[in-house]
């Protein structure tokens, strides 16, 4: 999965954009090179851990309970950008600023999607 996440903490991390995140499998996923540093705020349930390099302090991947089988990476942090090949879905829409732009023929989610075999709110909080 390939989205762009609008929720408010996305917002504070990016400095007031949205955040571009790939979903992948967590257990085909590892980190090749160095030990990140992890944050989780512990503000709210489901609040997500969230990677950062410990070099240089970019924002690598974010994880949640929410979602234990997948690893968020950020986008910007790929060798090669253009695997992205843009968003699949736009989520938190609820608490976009008048300035974000929505890309058109795009599925947008006021949350984050509710999966059709669960049974937990995602109104919570934000995995991305």
């Amino acid at each position: 999965m390939r989205g762009l996440c609008y929720c408010r903490t996305c917002q504070m991390i990016s400095g007031g954009a949205g955040n571009l995140f790939m979903a992948v499998d967590a257990k085909g996923f590892q980190f090749t090179k160095g030990t990140p540093r992890s944050f989780n705020k512990n503000d709210r349930p489901w609040s997500p851990t969230r990677h950062f390099c410990e070099a240089c302090g970019v924002h690598l991947t974010a994880r949640s309970e929410r979602a234990p089988s997948a690893v968020l990476i950020k986008v910007g942090t790929l060798d090669d950008l253009s695997v992205f090949e843009g968003p699949q879905l736009v989520t938190w829409t609820s608490e976009m600023q008048k300035f974000h732009l929505l890309p058109s023929d795009v599925p947008a989610h006021p949350q984050f999607p509710r999966p059709k075999d669960s049974d937990r709110s995602v109104s919570e909080s934000p995995t991305a």
